[in-house]
């Protein structure tokens, strides 16, 4: 890994590839209908290794944003974008 400007970053394409697709497989457990997330644990583990801690938290609050997007326009039809002010 490279520390530049204080920001990590993966020389390797390779290695930010196999992170990316391992959040994917992981995502796609968990949306697969009537899923326990119990089941997706060993996808999580893969997901945790190939990814570094910072991407991995990152990651887990873009999902959790964009679920809650998901459920705001499910619920009330809104077709418009729900600002969220951060804490």
């Amino acid at each position: 890994m490279n520390i530049s400007a204080g920001r990590m970053s993966f020389r390797d394409k390779g290695v930010r590839k196999a992170c990316w697709d391992s959040r994917d497989r992981y995502w796609a457990c968990l949306d697969l209908p009537g899923i326990q997330r119990d089941h997706c644990l060993e996808l999580r583990r893969l997901y945790e290794l190939a990814c570094p801690g910072h991407w991995v938290k990152h990651f887990d609050r873009k999902r959790q944003y964009m679920e809650f997007q998901e459920r705001i326009h499910s619920t009330t039809g809104a077709s418009h974008t729900v600002v969220v002010p951060r804490p």
